[in-house]
């Protein structure tokens, strides 16, 4: 980070758009601020277009004086029952989204997260932001243009790399327990410390999550997901008590168990470990990827979440988890839906490769076959490279001569793989005789019969049996069909 005095940081606001705000709200006579994280991001030097000003009076009546300087080409929105306002318009190339709202002091009940609203002062609007490193704000009127206002020294948490609450941290949390999601979420993308009495308050406040909606909590948990390292979020989110509310089945697996002098690894930390190699392996994603973004990431999450369920003691082998990537994937869409993620092909996208993560390990750890690999690749279709991705960082072996025969045996799984699809795998994979023909050979109606004989075929071409073409697999065809008596 670095430090800016007040002089600076009116060079660094001398721009277009804060002149604009300044003149709008000194011809209206009232205070104007910039606050919130565009103020702490200036000092993070991280690059941002969205604007949040505090206005000391009706940030209504600001946001609709700036509408008239900027002229036709800025886009007005009014949320009068909010009492906020926004304005969005495109200046050189750059959009510029800019949020206005009345300073003000806020109430809660117990039971909900909406509070009683009043108007206030520049101090009554910092006390109720949620942390120090947000509650900083810059004057932008023309006679204190640059000057910072930080009463609760957010700056130097700034420095420190510390995550605090302006007030007492129980009255923060308790007031509105998304931001505990918000602490843990601020700390995972800054890679900052919890101060301690924050952290202390976190604790203790945690069951206080339950009033807040899965579509907020959701977007936290994304947000975190999306972080360059997403597992300090779950580690926070495990050891605060947060975890075992919100997603109960992934903190099942914080457990390690011992029988007769054998355990098992920890699967949880497991679990981190894995995300935290899918993240090396794309260290960019996207919202809008359905791969090599955050799907993959919620696939690396939750690859086992099945094993709580399928965790069995074998006296002749120790523990085993058999089946839990099918009892995982089954899980997938009740935990999706309790969460308020998408229901859609995302989540299909994430189960699939929750079911198959085990089938390039199996083939690793054997004789790498042509026909074991082209039934993976017809399973799991263009998100191949995806789970081959998955499977490898699930190699976690600490010992280095397994896990290095692991990835060798991977290398050879890709370079089948690659000549598959330079072979155009999908013509390959996909028998030529479909079901509608067979059904006309043999005047059969969709039945059980024709199920048996198309995946017959299916499994001729994934074998290598025979080519996929016509001639050889119309004579195993008929020939199936006589032992079937269908002819």
């Amino acid at each position: 980070m670095k430090l800016y005095s007040d002089e600076e940081l009116a060079e660094i606001l001398d721009q277009n758009i804060f002149h604009q705000i300044s003149d709008a709200a000194d011809r209206l006579g009232l205070e104007c601020y910039v606050v919130g994280g565009y103020v702490r991001d200036i000092f993070l030097e991280r690059p941002s277009n969205d604007i949040d000003v505090v206005v000391v009076g009706s940030g209504i009546s600001v946001a609709e004086e700036l509408k008239q300087i900027v002229g036709r080409k800025a886009h007005l929105s009014v949320f009068r029952n909010f009492g906020t306002a926004q304005v969005k318009f495109r200046e050189k190339g750059v959009e510029y989204e800019v949020e206005f709202v009345g300073a003000r002091k806020e109430s809660y009940s117990h039971d909900s997260r909406k509070p009683i609203v009043e108007d206030g002062t520049l101090e009554d609007d910092q006390n109720r932001r949620d942390f120090t490193i947000n509650a900083m704000a810059i004057c932008l009127n023309k006679d204190r243009f640059g000057q910072l206002v930080d009463p609760f020294n957010g700056l130097a948490d700034l420095e420190d790399g510390i995550i605090a609450t302006p007030l007492e941290p129980d009255i923060t949390f308790s007031d509105d327990p998304l931001r505990m999601m918000r602490c843990v979420r601020f700390a995972t993308q800054l890679n900052f410390q919890i101060e301690d009495e924050t952290w202390n308050a976190l604790v203790r406040m945690a069951d206080r999550i339950t009033i807040v909606s899965g579509e907020r909590i959701k977007d936290e948990l994304n947000k975190i997901i999306l972080a360059p390292h997403p597992s300090l979020g779950f580690d926070y989110l495990q050891r605060s008590g947060l975890l075992q509310i919100i997603f109960p089945e992934l903190s099942a697996l914080d457990i390690v168990d011992q029988k007769n002098g054998r355990t098992h690894k920890n699967n949880f930390y497991h679990t981190l470990e894995v995300l935290e190699n899918v993240v090396k392996a794309a260290p960019n994603p996207s919202w809008e990827d359905s791969g090599m973004g955050l799907w993959l990431r919620w696939a690396a999450i939750m690859h086992d979440i099945g094993k709580t369920k399928s965790k069995r003691w074998d006296p002749a082998v120790g523990w085993t988890f058999h089946n839990h990537n099918n009892i995982g994937a089954k899980m997938v869409p009740q935990i999706f839906r309790r969460l308020s993620l998408p229901l859609d092909m995302k989540m299909k996208y994430v189960q699939k490769l929750v079911e198959l993560h085990m089938r390039p390990i199996a083939i690793a750890d054997e004789e790498v076959t042509d026909s074991a690999v082209r039934r993976l690749m017809n399973d799991a279709g263009d998100d191949i490279d995806d789970l081959m991705t998955l499977c490898e960082a699930d190699i976690t072996s600490k010992n280095e001569v397994r896990k290095k025969l692991f990835l060798e045996n991977f290398r050879m799984v890709r370079e089948k793989l690659t000549d598959l699809k330079e072979k155009d795998y999908k013509r390959l994979l996909q028998p030529v005789i479909d079901g509608n023909e067979i059904m006309d050979l043999f005047h059969l109606k969709p039945s059980r019969e024709v199920g048996v004989l198309k995946q017959f075929l299916k499994d001729a071409v994934l074998d290598n049996k025979v080519e996929n073409e016509r001639e050889p697999l119309m004579q195993l065809l008929m020939e199936k069909a006589k032992q079937m008596k269908l002819i």
